[in-house]
């Protein structure tokens, strides 16, 4: 049976869900992307708090030779925590952490390139023992890499997924080349009939997908150690209730939770869990 992890919005989240989940993605600030609550170095005591809970902890940006010093420096404190792991994307982080002697592990999270149990396995002999397998590949595809990969697995089977990030202040730039003014956490991006959300901030620009995915009815044949649930962008009343779903759900109940849930949300889909990634380039017509 797979564990719930969620990434949190908030810490009143984190408070309302604790009780019902097995654990949480965190952010600290400044140092990863798709995180939607962060905390900075200085407030590592949260974590005591959670000291029953499985914690990870998100360093997943692409990190510059400025910010390597930082990164030793919380790796380091890290230890003093109980907790199970650190999420990587910057190949920088795995050197680091390899250098040091530490007890948690290290999270493979390079979110469009978890594709296969080749590179999940090539990346646990280097000290990898978890791999967060991407969004982007199908159920068929995640159950393979669950049989042959070596390391622990992590899979996101609710919320809005990431699809792009820069460390270019788009958004921003946008405003400020046309004297916009605006203060909202999140902007939206209107596109061929979709809307995909935008958040802008001191580590650059994150798109998120259209469509919330909602896989509860891939759950119960998906073999992971980690279900991950997204809250960005959902009312917490509603992320509650995905929540118990995914707590409860089997094979009596699984056509009502995922029914339950596509109606809960005008803009709900699979992703790509029963529909392969196919790009096709167009033709111009002259």
């Amino acid at each position: 049976m797979s564990k719930i992890l969620t990434i949190p919005s908030s810490l009143n989240e984190i408070e309302k869900t604790k009780d019902i989940v097995d654990g949480f993605i965190i952010g600290i600030k400044d140092m990863c992307v798709n995180t939607n609550y962060y905390i900075d170095i200085n407030e590592l005591d949260l974590l005591k708090e959670l000291c029953d809970k499985d914690i990870f902890i998100s360093l997943n940006k692409n990190m510059h030779n400025k910010d390597l010093g930082l990164v030793k420096e919380i790796l380091i404190k890290l230890n003093d925590y109980n907790i199970k792991g650190v999420l990587y994307y910057d190949i920088g982080v795995l050197n680091i952490y390899n250098s040091l002697d530490l007890n948690y592990d290290l999270v493979w999270s390079q979110e469009h390139l978890t594709t296969n149990y080749n590179t999940i396995n090539y990346w646990n002999s280097f000290g990898a023992k978890y791999a967060y397998i991407s969004s982007d590949i199908t159920e068929e595809e995640i159950i393979k890499i669950s049989e042959n990969s070596k390391a622990k697995l992590m899979v996101n089977l609710f919320g809005y997924l990431p699809m792009f990030v820069s460390k270019r202040h788009i958004v921003k730039n946008y405003l400020e080349y046309f004297k916009l003014e605006d203060n909202s956490n999140v902007n939206y991006m209107e596109k061929e009939g979709k809307t995909y959300p935008i958040i802008d901030n001191n580590i650059g620009t994150q798109v998120y997908s259209n469509n919330i995915l909602n896989g509860i009815k891939f759950s119960l044949n998906i073999n992971v150690d980690y279900i991950i649930l997204n809250s960005f962008g959902i009312e917490l009343n509603k992320f509650i209730s995905v929540v118990d779903m995914f707590n409860g759900v089997n094979k009596d109940n699984v056509d009502e939770y995922n029914k339950r849930i596509n109606n809960m949300f005008i803009n709900v889909d699979y992703g790509f869990l029963n529909t392969k990634t196919i790009y096709r380039v167009k033709k111009n017509e002259k």
